[in-house]
């Protein structure tokens, strides 16, 4: 149990050189959730991906090294997303128009490995928040917000009218969380900032998110 969770909580990275293969892969149970995506080049290739050009030709062109695509994300997200594994060739033409001819360039995927079945649970601020599992299983936190999100939440109606729109979010709720609810049959939690702190400009309701499994 310990093993998987800490596979199933890890933030996995990989990467790729112009004309290599990668590789993602999750555990079993959990699927490929991509979190961020870059192709292109921002260090020199004697830090990473050393070009693969004779050296004489690689000395008459400069190298670009603020080089990047922005169709990177949503390729992966096509290639990889909530799929157990996935593999393909890195090139340029995979990402559509290459932004620097002549520059040898490389991908870097940020992803993690999210379980199949998994509930989501949302308590409005001062609410209770109680998590509990079947009789043979304990919880295993995914991921858990406390704050305002762009979007807000259905379930906690955002009701301060005057205040701006904004996005805040506790630093420390995951592992709050994790402390106490991992490993337990059930667990209970109010969303106060008590708990969590205040992330957010005061008087601007928060509610607390948890995603998990059993």
């Amino acid at each position: 149990f310990a093993g998987y969770i800490s596979q199933v909580l890890k933030n996995y990275t990989d990467h790729a050189c112009d004309g290599d293969y990668v590789s993602l892969r999750c555990p079993h149970r959990t699927t490929i959730s991509i979190q961020s995506s870059f192709y292109g080049r921002i260090v020199p290739s004697h830090q990473m991906c050393p070009s693969r050009y004779p050296h004489s030709y690689a000395t008459l062109i400069k190298e670009d090294v603020a080089c990047s695509v922005g169709t990177s994300l949503q390729k992966m997200l096509d290639e990889c997303q909530d799929r157990r594994s996935c593999q393909f060739l890195v090139n340029s033409r995979l990402f559509g128009s290459d932004p620097c001819p002549g520059t040898g360039k490389y991908l870097i995927v940020w992803y993690k490995c999210r379980p199949n079945e998994y509930k989501s649970k949302v308590a409005c601020e001062d609410d209770k928040l109680r998590l509990s599992c079947k009789k043979t299983m304990v919880i295993a936190i995914y991921s858990a917000t406390f704050g305002r999100t762009q979007g807000g939440s259905l379930e906690c109606p955002y009701q301060n009218l005057g205040m701006p729109m904004i996005e805040c979010q506790s630093a420390t709720a995951l592992q709050l969380m994790i402390k106490r609810c991992h490993g337990k049959r059930s667990c209970s939690i109010y969303a106060s900032t008590y708990e969590f702190g205040d992330p957010c400009y005061p008087g601007i309701r928060k509610h607390l998110n948890v995603i998990y499994t059993c």
